[in-house]
């Protein structure tokens, strides 16, 4: 059996195979509020037959949604459907994850395909917040730095927020710390301006970060896996950068967090990103050797044959996909059949199940 299809244990957890759903904003939700289209699109992915479907990046609070269409996980009423979600998923023969967001400075935006701007508040938006004033697009308004008591109030959001992943039935958990979002915001000395104990030197600026994963572990199951999406580097001269993400991952690994999905850039319009197929998987495969933690490789990975070839070089433990599965939604059935894996198809669909012929 290939690598991309064999199983493999996290805490409690076993995945069928190593494919994970990426979370992919969808922009379809009211008041954070799931609704059949998460159903639909989610769950034809368990059908589909990946190992791991992680939710999009989910609000803790209203005023950390990326968009008005996000989902959000800040009021026990969004549970019942997320359930629905998660027991469609697992009755499926997958796992159900949920990444759990707050996008500070890049918050209070419309829909993308129908306004790609920031909502004012009598347009339906909100205040943004960050680590500091510093703004991200010179079109975007000026965020509210953080004081001590904002900061307490977005680790107790996620802590809250968790609890709901919890009774919603969630498996796995991910902490978004990547892509300019807030979390990712204190990291970088880019956005992060401060000169109290959560800015200016490394561990000030990780503060947020480990406090909030400490805030998550006291509601989570310590048998069930916690992820911790990060962006290895700011592509970017005086931004966050690999070796601070190897300090960082070998930090959140004592922590007992299991596995680094690992990412890049989002933070500053400044970066400069050499995209090529599997352009971050070296950052996955560095933080792997050197901490001994399980890492996730994400970024332009499209084919089984790339996938397996990642895994086979030991340069990451899981392999997270987005696009190529909104593309195709029942990739991993495809890709086993290619790679000469008998995987388990969906009664339903059996008969449609390709065979080798002798």
């Amino acid at each position: 059996m290939s690598l991309l299809f064999s199983p493999i244990k996290i805490k409690n957890i076993e995945l069928k195979n190593r494919i994970v759903v990426s979370p992919m904003c969808q922009y379809s939700a009211k008041d954070g509020f799931p609704n059949n289209w998460h159903l639909v699109h989610l769950g034809s992915r368990a059908v589909g037959g990946a190992g791991l479907i992680i939710a999009e990046a989910t609000g803790v609070s209203p005023e950390a949604r990326i968009s008005v269409g996000d989902l959000g996980l800040w009021k026990d009423e969004q549970i019942e459907k997320f359930k629905e979600i998660v027991d469609f998923i697992h009755e499926n023969g997958s796992i159900a994850g949920i990444q759990l967001a707050h996008a500070g400075r890049k918050a209070s935006f419309d829909i993308p395909w129908e306004n790609p701007l920031q909502l004012d508040k009598d347009q339906g938006g909100w205040d943004t917040v960050s680590a500091s004033s510093e703004i991200f697009n010179p079109t975007d308004k000026t965020p509210i730095a953080l004081d001590l008591q904002g900061i307490a109030k977005v680790k107790a959001d996620f802590k809250s927020a968790t609890e709901r992943a919890i009774k919603a039935g969630f498996k796995v958990i991910e902490i978004h710390a990547a892509h300019g979002y807030l979390q990712h915001q204190f990291l970088s000395p880019i956005s992060n301006k401060r000169t109290d104990e959560y800015g200016g030197i490394f561990e000030n600026r990780i503060r947020l970060l480990m406090e909030t994963v400490t805030a998550v572990q006291e509601v989570w199951p310590a048998e069930n896996p916690l992820f911790v999406r990060i962006s290895a580097t700011d592509w970017a001269e005086g931004g966050w950068n690999l070796e601070e993400s190897i300090r960082l991952s070998a930090l959140l690994k004592e922590k007992g967090v299991d596995v680094i999905d690992t990412s890049s850039g989002g933070l500053t319009l400044a970066q400069q990103i050499p995209l090529k197929p599997g352009y971050q998987v070296e950052f996955a495969a560095a933080i792997k050797k050197e901490v001994g933690i399980k890492t996730g490789a994400v970024g332009l990975i499209t084919d089984e044959n790339q996938a397996e070839e990642i895994l086979q070089n030991g340069h990451a433990d899981l392999i997270f996909m987005a696009r190529e599965l909104l593309r195709s939604p029942y990739f991993p059935l495809d890709a086993a059949f290619k790679l000469g894996d008998d995987v388990k198809w969906p009664a339903q669909y059996e008969r449609a199940k390709p065979r080798k012929h002798s």
